[in-house]
């Protein structure tokens, strides 16, 4: 009995491992997302700093920069144009979502119908979201929450009746706001820097690699907040204990 307690403790630990390391490179099960990461050489624009192994192929990251894009058919510009330097940060969230094979730590299931998973509490860092809220202070909308509640009679995206265009600022007042309210808590605010190996950086120079390789092991092996991937585990686990039986 000690002998198949030992084996089943070296399983687990297998089991673990395995977990932690299968989320280090992958995609979210999502609306245009590649089943597995690989080199897209003509990444198009902002995304092109994935372009070595990403989860998007070239007419994503297309969709990307365009205004009221085939990708999800949402118009940045429901209260007038949306200013040049503020969207560019929202092309490049958008490059990180669809191209990113380092979100695996903080995939969760979803349960919309465009979409498997989701990311949640993916912690950005202090220079993405306050570089973000800095660009678009000025930038006008009507929502704080832009995954849910607005009018789409007529295809697109308008703000629901009764919703008031405003200033980003008044709407989000703190840039904590704007990264954590805007895509329901797909992101979290923290206070860790470019290079500290502890936040994924929307913007980095590939040149350099891509910083969030180490940053993604880093929270597959300690959590996102202690634990693995649960699709890793559930995935690994039961085929694992039946062989012991």
């Amino acid at each position: 009995m000690a002998a198949r307690w030992a084996v089943l403790g070296l399983l687990a630990a297998s089991v673990a491992t395995a977990a932690k390391e299968s989320v280090l490179n992958m995609c979210m099960d999502a609306k245009h997302h590649k089943t597995k990461p690989g080199p897209e050489g003509a990444l198009h624009g902002q995304c092109a700093l994935w372009k070595d192994n990403a989860c998007c192929t070239a007419e994503t990251s297309m969709g990307a920069h365009q205004d009221q894009s085939y990708l999800y058919n949402f118009n940045w510009n429901h209260c007038g144009v949306m200013p040049e330097m503020c969207k560019r940060h929202f092309i490049q969230d958008t490059c990180l979502y669809e191209c990113s094979p380092n979100l695996g730590p903080w995939i969760d299931q979803a349960d919309n119908s465009w979409r498997r998973e989701r990311i949640i509490n993916v912690p950005l860092c202090k220079e993405d979201c306050e570089l973000w809220w800095e660009a678009c202070k000025d930038a006008v909308t009507c929502k704080e929450n832009w995954h849910k509640g607005w009018n789409w009679t007529s295809g697109t995206n308008w703000c629901p009746r009764g919703f008031t265009c405003q200033p980003f600022k008044y709407v989000f007042p703190r840039p904590a706001d704007l990264c954590e309210k805007i895509w329901s808590n797909s992101y979290k605010y923290t206070t860790e820097h470019w290079g500290s190996g502890r936040c994924i950086q929307m913007w980095f120079d590939p040149a350099k690699g891509n910083p969030n390789v180490a940053v993604a092991k880093y929270y597959a092996q300690n959590g996102r907040d202690a634990s693995p991937a649960p699709r890793a585990v559930l995935l690994l686990l039961p085929a694992a204990l039946l062989a012991l039986f």
